[in-house]
């Protein structure tokens, strides 16, 4: 993207409502926000009674975050994810990607993700990037995970964060348009919302949210979040092999 289309870093020329048209144009943007979930139980149940469609069944996922050993990825608010999906029956930890004992079953896919940072709308035009997560991303299926490390790792990338969730996807069908990823994740269980500003709105209201209940934190920076709550010092967000295998 050329310095006369973008402005300031993190910010956009003409605001929110430029914004969310240029997304919808490039399809390259993406708008989320997380929610966190108390009663895993009663969530379902909901979704069930909404006759939410469940379009990915519960995956096993690994990430890995790349970066350059002195993070300088991270501090430019870039990232670069690879990720590998096994079934989550079968799930255990992948020989490479995860550093941890291999796999039964051959992961389902790989990919490869690039996200740039967020997106922070001007403050005369609403607050599409204050309410939402907007990050610009690309990303691309990858036929060997094993093979995508080695390559990383040659250009002078490194695993510096890793973290592992179980994810089932659905779909409600009153509102189109909008992916619904229910997350198990070692520091609790939370759903994401993807798709349009008025869907994410329209979803999460069904859904029994309110708009002060947005979360726009990444997954790491909750963890962190979690960990100083406890006292404990940040390392990767992993589960225990007992859970990792369930």
């Amino acid at each position: 993207m050329t310095g006369s289309v973008m402005g300031k870093p993190g910010e956009w020329p003409g605001g929110a409502g430029a914004l969310y048209s240029f997304i919808v144009q490039t399809g390259h943007y993406e708008v989320e926000i997380k929610l966190a979930v108390t009663d895993a139980a009663g969530l379902r149940r909901r979704l069930l009674r909404l006759r939410a469609r469940e379009v990915s069944p519960r995956v096993f996922e690994q990430n890995a975050l790349y970066d350059t050993p002195n993070g300088n990825l991270a501090r430019r608010g870039e990232l670069i994810r690879l990720r590998t999906e096994v079934p989550a029956p079968k799930a255990t930890r992948l020989s490479r990607a995860g550093r941890g004992r291999k796999s039964s079953s051959s992961p389902l896919r790989a990919v490869l993700t690039y996200k740039g940072p967020m997106q922070r709308a001007d403050k005369r035009a609403g607050s599409l990037g204050k309410r939402f997560k907007v990050r610009r991303e690309h990303e691309v299926a990858v036929e060997n995970g094993e093979q995508m490390c080695l390559i990383l790792e040659a250009l002078g990338l490194r695993p510096l964060f890793r973290y592992e969730k179980y994810r089932t996807t659905y779909r409600l069908p009153r509102v189109g348009g909008i992916k619904i990823d229910l997350d198990e994740t070692p520091i609790g269980t939370f759903l994401e919302l993807e798709g349009s500003p008025a869907g994410i709105d329209r979803a999460a209201a069904i859904l029994g949210y309110s708009l002060s209940e947005y979360i726009l934190q990444s997954y790491g920076a909750l963890y962190i979040r979690d960990c100083r709550k406890r006292g404990l010092e940040p390392k990767d967000m992993l589960f225990s092999r007992k859970k990792s295998s369930e």
